[in-house]
């Protein structure tokens, strides 16, 4: 299974959708987004894309309420899950939160298998060795709002353990301009 892995949109309703479409296209079955919508109604965009949409809030809340609302809807996408989120996706533990300090300590229990997140706009694939001697992969997208820093989001095989970090299209059909920085388990 393939996960299209964002954070910061900050209400880019373009880029947003941009990068779904390419992680669609590519194979993704589930957006995960680590935070920093910050208006719910940005992620109306995702619709059309009939995937599931696991989001949490960041430091960026927004309207928490409208979120909450919005992931009640009968026809929505969107799964709140709050402050973070542990998921299960095709046999792997995946934690959620928007911070990476709360991330980088997270990655160390040995409970997940990827700990993603963002906010600080960089993005980033390392690999963690965990209290448990093994590893944790720690994901940071980067910012797919384009706030700072170029569009990105990453790719991930969770069946593989295979991520990239991709530049979102800025036109359909356009090309990224860098080649995806891959990463998979040794």
């Amino acid at each position: 299974m393939k996960v299209c892995i964002l954070s910061d949109s900050h209400d880019n309703r373009r880029l947003l959708g941009e990068a779904v479409e390419d992680a669609k296209a590519r194979g993704a079955e589930a957006v995960l987004h680590c935070g920093d919508v910050v208006a719910p109604t940005t992620l109306r965009v995702l619709r059309r894309f009939e995937l599931p949409v696991h989001v949490i809030h960041g430091n960026n809340t927004g309207d928490l309420y409208a979120m909450s609302k919005l992931s009640h809807e009968s026809d929505s996408v969107v799964r709140y899950h709050g402050q973070d989120a542990v998921l299960h996706l095709a046999g792997r533990t995946t934690f959620l939160v928007h911070y990476p300090h709360y991330a980088a300590a997270m990655a160390l229990t040995g409970d997940y298998d990827l700990v993603c997140c963002g906010h600080d706009h960089r993005a980033s694939i390392h690999q963690v060795g965990n209290v448990k001697g093994g590893i944790t992969h720690l994901l940071n997208p980067g910012t797919v709002g384009g706030v700072g820093a170029r569009p990105t989001y990453i790719l991930a095989d969770l069946a593989s353990l295979r991520f990239e970090i991709r530049e979102v299209p800025t036109a359909p059909g356009e090309a990224c301009n860098t080649p995806p920085v891959t990463v998979h388990e040794s």
